[in-house]
């Protein structure tokens, strides 16, 4: 792939100098904003050192830095540190994230054999001095930017210190890609310095052509390759005893405007199902105390307040972190959230995986070929509002033929995704130096 020239002009470079410059003049003031965030839940205040490139604790031999801003990109990312694993057992890793829930769900659902070898810190902010710092110290032999995270001063930095990079699961909407257009020589400049580019569909893939990684291929989405949600057997065998034989419809990772129409769909229903338990399962738990209070006239728990559903429990508000395994394996029919309402919906195929028959509703930009592939095949319904959601949850619920057709397909269409981790290792393995190199890593020491 070819890199821009000092040739490109002021015109691309200018872009770069004034974001450069803004973020070196905000950094005494980026504490107070650390600490705000802190108070509310959205940076470790134990860890605040690592925002600014502290606590570097460099392992000997090969070293394979792996970035997934939020949950959805380092959660993908763990089968691809499984094949990488497998095939460099001397090779270890270093991730970073941008939240505290990315970070301690990473935690929880490392393959313990991996513990050893896979390091996580907070990735710097994108001023200068934090980035040289974080990798002065950590000093990787090669990078991985999972998904869209595009942040000038750090891809810049990494690419000035000789290290080969890799965009994977690369996704690139038309609209960023009109904002990136603006740009031409930034985006040539910023796109054009990963050595690899894999991008989820072939649409992102033109995209990303287009503003300078010229090599872009499609390979298909990491995250259809993830592992079955976990759900720890007590906590499991806790909620099929609470819930017993109802039958059970379960809204995953809603979006706020969702919840209400799942609560007037489960009155609908409420008639023809007797003992009929819906569980939400809003995609921000924090959200739970609201919601709460939002569903007021219905007979509610609270799984956060240490509540299992009574027998006189209509909805069950799942508001905890990492539990979604728990929930897809105790219900009937999972609507996927962020489809009733213009999100551009979630995963379907965490639920295809744990055989959980899968409702749409008709907001799923985030998941096009996939969705269209499950509709295509029998293994999804599309609702478009809260009153087609109850005739399709009642169809599933009812009818186990029907059903089980459902997640069949559903699981085929799952499974064709599982070589995709194997085949980018082999891809992002070229990038790593043959043996440990002298010094453990590629890098320049601190001016």
């Amino acid at each position: 792939m070819s890199t821009p020239s000092a040739a490109s002009g002021w015109r691309g470079t200018l872009p770069l100098l004034a974001w450069r410059a803004t973020a070196s003049l905000a950094a005494p003031l980026l504490p107070f904003w650390l600490s705000r965030r802190a108070r509310r839940g959205k940076e470790d205040p134990d860890r605040l050192r690592e925002r600014r490139g502290e606590g570097a604790e460099r392992p000997p031999g090969p070293l394979l830095w792996l970035h997934g801003a939020s949950v959805g990109e380092s959660q993908s990312a763990l089968p691809l540190i499984e094949a990488l694993a497998a095939a460099r057992p001397a090779l270890r890793f270093l991730v970073t994230t941008g939240t505290v829930t990315a970070a301690r769900l990473l935690a929880e659902r490392l393959p313990p054999a991996l513990a050893g070898r896979v390091q996580h810190r907070f990735v710097p902010l994108d001023v200068p001095a934090h980035v040289a710092r974080f990798l002065d110290g950590w000093r990787p032999d090669a990078a991985v930017f999972i998904e869209s995270e595009i942040w000038p001063n750090l891809i810049l930095a990494t690419a000035e210190r000789g290290v080969p990079m890799a965009l994977v699961n690369a996704r690139l909407s038309a609209r960023s890609a009109q904002g990136w257009a603006r740009m031409p020589s930034v985006a040539r400049r910023l796109f054009g310095a990963f050595r690899l580019v894999i991008a989820q569909t072939e649409a992102d893939a033109e995209r990303l052509r287009a503003l300078g990684a010229e090599r872009a291929e499609a390979w298909g989405n990491l995250k259809f390759a993830a592992h079955p949600l976990p759900a720890p057997e007590q906590a499991l065998a806790g909620l099929k005893a609470a819930i017993g034989t109802r039958p059970v419809l379960l809204a995953a990772s809603t979006h706020p405007g969702e919840e209400v129409q799942v609560a007037q769909a489960h009155a609908r229903l409420s008639g023809d199902l007797p003992g009929l338990l819906t569980i939400l399962a809003p995609r921000h738990p924090e959200r739970g105390a609201a919601l709460a209070r939002e569903l007021a006239g219905h007979a509610l728990a609270l799984r956060s307040s240490g509540a299992l559903p009574g027998p006189d429990t209509a909805l069950y508000i799942a508001d905890t972190l990492g539990e979604l395994g728990l929930f897809y394996r105790v219900a009937g029919a999972a609507l996927i959230g962020g489809s009733l309402v213009p999100h551009g919906g979630q995963n379907p195929l965490e639920a295809a995986r744990l055989g959980c028959p899968i409702l749409l509703g008709p907001h799923t930009g985030n998941f096009t070929a996939i969705v269209e592939r499950m509709l295509a095949a029998g293994a999804a319904l599309r609702v478009a509002d809260s009153g087609a959601l109850a005739e399709a949850a009642l169809l599933v619920l009812t009818e186990a033929d029907r059903a089980r057709s459902m997640t069949t397909a559903a699981a085929r269409i799952a499974a064709d995704a599982g070589a995709l981790p194997e085949r980018l290792a082999t891809a992002i393995e070229t990038l790593l130096p043959a043996s440990p190199p002298l010094g453990g890593g590629v890098g320049v020491e601190p001016a």
